[in-house]
């Protein structure tokens, strides 16, 4: 149909710009071991499994999304990626949005700022397009709608037991980040937080009452939905809370519709995220403890991947943390 398609890889990435620019954005990060051997011929092989299943579906050909992406938007979070989207830029145009190191210096909002002004003139440029205010208002609501979505389905896991297998929430929601219409995206997740609701108010309990309540957090946990996932949930537990980048910690994160200046509202919002790659991250450690308490959480499982020394070195705050508040980790 001519609809641009913007690739993404990260959640700082403001999908409201791509959304204003009459571009569709797609997540790019994989979650597959299959091409993980053709990125060892040019990543060394004690890198990350998802920078490697990345770059591994790009130079293969076999993603059918960064195939039709018009553009790829990187971003300067783990050094990993950083200098990987140096060679994905040798196979199409790759764009690198520069974050600070830290949100806790004066200046850093108004660095953030200048990166996403700069975003807007390369889409406006490269798409030919003019990114309006009311086009900015228009998404800034739309994405805010999904987000609000995505919440009242974590939110289905505070019940006692859980409406649902963590598993199941996992899977439903990054199916919906290969849905293009993000209008039927929204719908598929109230359609489903409906019937879960109508379910448990019925009598039916998919989830035993003995399950542990286990919190998920760390590193994406796309790639692992099976391999951690399943195993607590065949072994005793249930996932409650998911406390990864995609999770509630980021999607709790509103969009201030109206603020006078749009854009500063979406670039502030964006900043606001808290990942291990900032320093310090102590907004992460707070979010995750009112999260255990919320969800009356019984246990911390932490997912690292290899090499992702940001998150493992976290780690050990993490794990502090939560044995100081008496919650096995």
């Amino acid at each position: 149909k001519g609809i641009p398609v913007i690739g993404m890889y990260c959640a700082y990435f403001p999908t409201e710009l791509a959304m204003a620019a009459g571009a569709i954005p797609v997540g790019l990060c994989s979650f597959s071991n299959e091409t993980i051997t053709a990125a060892e011929r040019d990543l060394p092989k004690s890198m990350c499994p998802l920078v490697k299943s990345s770059y591994g579906f790009a130079i293969s050909d076999r993603c059918p999304f960064f195939h039709f992406a018009d553009l790829v938007i990187g971003e300067t979070t783990c050094d990993g990626k950083k200098k990987m989207y140096e060679l994905l830029n040798e196979i199409k145009e790759t764009y690198v949005l520069h974050l600070p190191q830290s949100q806790e210096r004066p200046y850093a909002k108004d660095i953030w700022y200048e990166e996403v002004k700069l975003l807007k003139e390369k889409l406006e440029e490269k798409f030919n397009c003019t990114i309006t205010e009311e086009g900015l208002r228009k998404a800034a609501h739309v994405r805010n709608e999904l987000r609000k979505a995505q919440l009242d389905m974590y939110h289905l896991q505070k019940l006692v037991p859980p409406a649902m297998k963590g598993t199941e929430m996992m899977i439903a929601l990054q199916q919906g980040t290969f849905t293009f219409d993000v209008y039927q995206q929204i719908d598929n997740i109230r359609k489903r937080v409906t019937e879960a609701k109508k379910a448990y108010e019925e009598g039916k309990r998919p989830v035993p009452a003995s399950a542990k309540r286990i919190l998920l957090t760390g590193c994406p946990t796309g790639g692992v939905i099976q391999k951690v996932g399943s195993v607590i949930e065949n072994n005793g537990g249930v996932i409650v809370s998911l406390d990864d980048c995609s999770g509630e910690r980021t999607n709790r994160l509103l969009v201030d519709e109206n603020a006078p200046d749009i854009l500063r509202a979406i670039s502030d919002r964006y900043l606001s995220i808290n990942c291990s790659v900032m320093t310090s991250n102590n907004g992460r450690l707070e979010n995750t403890a009112q999260m255990i308490r919320d969800y009356q959480v019984d246990g911390v499982v932490e997912i690292v991947l290899q090499a992702c020394h940001t998150f493992n070195v976290e780690a050990f705050k993490m794990g502090r943390m939560a044995e100081e508040m008496g919650i096995p980790y």
